[in-house]
């Protein structure tokens, strides 16, 4: 959890194949953070430990409860990350999304899919008007790899899509993603097993396994093999 732990741990996961990393910055007791004493000093070692990929904070109520609070840690902010992920389950995401905006930070804007929260993320997502949409992407986090979910995102703005799923959805939910041909992501912060159920040993291990599954599943593969 230490910045350098958090450097070794990307600077793999980008050596088997990772375009991205998101990472969650912490105190030294572990606790989530989104002050600029933590924030700063984990971008800047991902930086220095030569990780030249993107790089993600998340910006949600897990590091800071109160949407004042998370607005002025990201207002703070001395050392940028180029993305940050907003919650928008959560209170103040559209405020908290064009202030990262404001900052020159690219917004993911994430939203549940299937399961327990309903449409309302959604429909906060769609309220929010989306001025920039290069600078946007929605990424969804789906309950199951029902194909019927992506197809009710045809009507939204013109934004890039990310597709995810935790635990035992998380590869039928990667390999939907590869045939639809939207990004996708993994870790374990998502999931702790491999698609053969061995369990995982790091975030690079789930990053080959995904690369391999990516080139499977992709469209037109399978006429190739």
């Amino acid at each position: 959890m230490t910045p350098r732990d958090l450097a070794e741990a990307a600077s793999a996961a980008v050596a088997a194949g990772a375009g991205e990393v998101l990472v969650s910055p912490r105190t030294p007791c572990g606790r989530r953070s989104l002050s600029p004493r933590v924030v700063g000093p984990v971008l800047e070692a991902l930086r220095g430990a030569g990780v030249r990929v993107p790089l993600s904070v998340p910006v949600s109520v897990a590091a800071e409860p109160a949407p004042a609070g998370r607005l002025e840690r990201v207002r703070s902010w001395t050392v940028l990350p180029d993305r940050a992920e907003v919650c928008f389950a959560e209170p103040g995401a559209a405020e908290l999304a064009q202030a990262l905006l404001d900052r020159g930070v690219a917004v993911d804007a994430l939203v549940a899919l299937g399961g327990p929260a309903g449409p309302e993320p959604m429909a906060r997502f769609l309220a929010w008007p989306v001025r920039t949409p290069g600078r946007v992407r929605l990424v969804a986090e789906l309950a199951a790899a029902d194909p019927a979910l992506v197809a009710g995102l045809r009507g939204l703005p013109p934004v890039a899509v990310v597709l995810y799923g935790r635990e035992a959805a998380a590869w039928p939910v990667l390999r939907l993603a590869a045939r639809c041909g939207t990004g996708t992501r993994t870790g374990v912060g998502d999931v702790l097993h491999l698609p053969d159920g061995r369990p995982a040993r790091s975030n690079a291990e789930l990053v080959a396994a995904a690369r391999e599954q990516l080139a499977l599943h992709a469209p037109g593969t399978a006429a190739s093999r």
